[in-house]
């Protein structure tokens, strides 16, 4: 029994919203990450999916249910393309640890996983701490708080987007 032609260009707006939202989102990434061919090759595709998209929506105006399966698939694309993000994990960040137990074996167990650690002394409210300063690949972020949870489950972690590395143990790490 074929489908109700009403309900194959609702599921082509839907789904055609949500590849078009998720790609947005998936662009964005990569020009914040400085990869601006990447991004160009993406927006390509994401704009002849947003005018299709559009297009069924604009001739029928007159039905409003168009209008809502597009607003649907628009908040459906957001959640698709944050997963998509998560799992793509595309660039590098910078961790800030401050350790709260008198813990040096946190150090050298990241130095031992490969991981290239800057230690400075630092105070607080309880005391004398060390500040842990470490870069790493997005993809390896959640294995890596692992490490530190399992050494220091009271420390506290700050975690920021890094566009560029240059110089360091990090950059004789990626050229290996």
């Amino acid at each position: 029994m074929p489908l109700d032609p009403a309900i194959l260009t609702y599921l082509a707006i839907f789904f055609a919203k949500i590849a078009h939202v998720s790609l947005g989102t998936i662009r964005i990434i990569y020009l914040t990450r400085g990869n601006s061919m990447q991004a160009a090759i993406i927006g390509f595709f994401e704009v002849l999916i947003y005018l299709a998209a559009l297009g069924l929506v604009l001739t029928n105006l007159d039905q409003w249910t168009h209008i809502l399966v597009y607003g649907l698939g628009f908040a459906a694309g957001n959640l698709v393309g944050s997963r998509i993000e998560e799992m793509i994990a595309v660039g590098y960040v910078h961790v800030h640890i401050v350790t709260l137990n008198n813990c040096g074996t946190l150090e050298q167990t990241l130095r031992d996983k490969g991981y290239g650690v800057t230690t400075m002394p630092c105070y607080g409210r309880e005391g004398a701490h060390n500040s842990l300063q470490v870069l790493l690949k997005r993809k390896e972020l959640p294995s890596f708080l692992k490490v530190v949870d399992k050494c220091d489950p009271r420390a506290v972690i700050s975690i920021f987007d890094t566009r560029k590395i240059m110089g360091g143990y990090f950059s004789r790490m990626k050229a290996k």
